[in-house]
């Protein structure tokens, strides 16, 4: 049940990292260059509420150096390359082990 919950949040983190690369790949055809949209400039543009939230939260749980040189350098990442990554590591989590029945073969 709970690999099964980690394949479905892979496949919407890369749902949303295709998304995110269609909108760069439109912004770059428009502008005649690349066009990589950092994460932190897509989050404050959709809901910067919760991004003021997530500074804070972060600042007061854990540290507020935390968030300058760990958490910004992750939000400066162009935004399909995060959720993309995100979306490799839940697959990779959640994948189905392989049975092996016979000596050169492999079922699922």
């Amino acid at each position: 049940m709970f690999k099964a919950l980690l394949r479905l949040l892979s496949m919407i983190c890369l749902s949303v990292a295709v998304v995110m690369a269609v909108l760069d790949a439109t912004r770059s055809i428009a502008a005649g260059g690349l066009v990589a949209t950092p994460l932190l400039a897509s989050w404050a543009s959709v809901s910067p509420g919760t991004l003021e939230q997530a500074h804070s939260t972060i600042a007061q749980s854990l540290s507020p150096l935390v968030w300058d040189p760990v958490v910004v350098s992750l939000l400066t990442l162009p935004g399909f390359v995060v959720f993309a990554i995100l979306a490799g590591l839940l697959a990779v989590a959640g994948r189905r082990k392989l049975q092996h029945d016979g000596r050169f073969v492999a079922f699922r």
